[in-house]
């Protein structure tokens, strides 16, 4: 089989804080877990920031750079820069950190949606930040907007005149076929590096039909022109990224999708995770591609090319 893309998500919008002691925040923290992850097997590291005093998600050019150079010079992983940021942040400001680093790889959410993350509130009792419970049980009536027009100025600002390559998103299968549109529009070209998501509600579920369901439509509208990944939320997260393996796709870890590194044991670190999952395709026979390697598959322009 082909070589293995490792993408370990570092930190992220989703889970907050409380919920686990493990989950980087500062700046230090984020680097630490990230140069671990790599050295664990890692190529690609998906990188969100959090104001430091806070905990609170952040897009602020300056809680970046507090890692991004340190990260890339420690470890020669690509970086990639999340654009979806928090659902309550504006289109300018969730592009303010890839606009002033220029990276060579950024994520794209393929389309608006609801985010419903309210059901963890049951699961925490301790808050070590206030404005985390309401934030999540706010989370019912929370839209993450995406909308064609934000995509395309997404495709242009950081793809067309900043030379990044995307990692899609899609959370659905609708969100395939708008990839599909901006393919036709001629905003983006081959190869694409496609992540299915699964296990968001208000995407679609994590059942094993829905991963054979997604690929089979992707195969249709892309042919020979794309490349995919599977990242799952939470406990599905090894049975999805191994099933992916086993399909001849790529793996996405990382404490941003999932805390736990078995049932009912926190995982201590990203590169826990990473490990584990280069266990499983090891023993599938898939080696894990370098990061050099990555750039090859993916185009992409390299790190001598980003402003870190």
């Amino acid at each position: 089989m082909s070589k293995i893309i490792v993408t370990c998500a570092i930190t992220g919008s989703i889970h907050t804080p409380s919920m686990s002691p493990y989950l980087p925040v500062t700046a230090d923290q984020i680097t630490s877990q990230a140069v671990d992850a790599a050295e664990a097997g890692a190529a690609i590291l998906h990188l969100h920031a959090r104001d430091p005093d806070t905990g609170k998600p952040s897009a602020s050019p300056e809680h970046f750079a507090a890692f991004l150079p340190r990260i890339k010079q420690a470890s020669g992983a690509v970086l990639n820069i999340s654009t979806g940021g928090s659902a309550v942040m504006s289109l300018e400001e969730r592009l303010a950190p890839a606009m002033a680093t220029e990276p060579e790889m950024c994520s794209l959410n393929m389309g608006t949606m609801n985010f419903a993350l309210y059901q963890a509130v049951a699961r925490v009792t301790d808050w070590k930040h206030d404005w985390e419970k309401p934030f999540l049980e706010d989370t019912d009536d929370l839209v993450f907007k995406n909308t064609p027009r934000d995509i395309a100025a997404i495709l242009r600002q950081i793809g067309q005149a900043r030379g990044a390559r995307f990692e899609f998103e899609c959370y659905d299968v609708g969100h395939l076929y708008m990839l599909r549109h901006f393919a036709d529009r001629g905003l983006v070209e081959p190869p694409f590096f496609i992540q299915f998501v699964f296990g968001v509600l208000g995407g679609i579920g994590a059942d094993p039909e829905n991963l054979i369901h997604m690929k089979t439509i992707a195969d249709k509208l892309f042919g020979e022109d794309y490349l995919f990944s599977v990242l799952a939320a939470g406990r599905h997260q090894i049975p999805f990224t191994t099933m992916a393996a086993a399909m001849g796709g790529h793996v996405r870890v990382g404490l941003e999708d999932n805390l736990m590194i078995s049932r009912g044991k926190l995982a201590e670190r990203n590169a826990d995770q990473v490990a584990k999952i280069r266990r499983i395709v090891e023993e599938m026979g898939r080696d894990p591609a370098t990061p050099d390697e990555v750039r090859v598959m993916l185009g992409l322009k390299g790190a001598d090319q980003t402003v870190m």
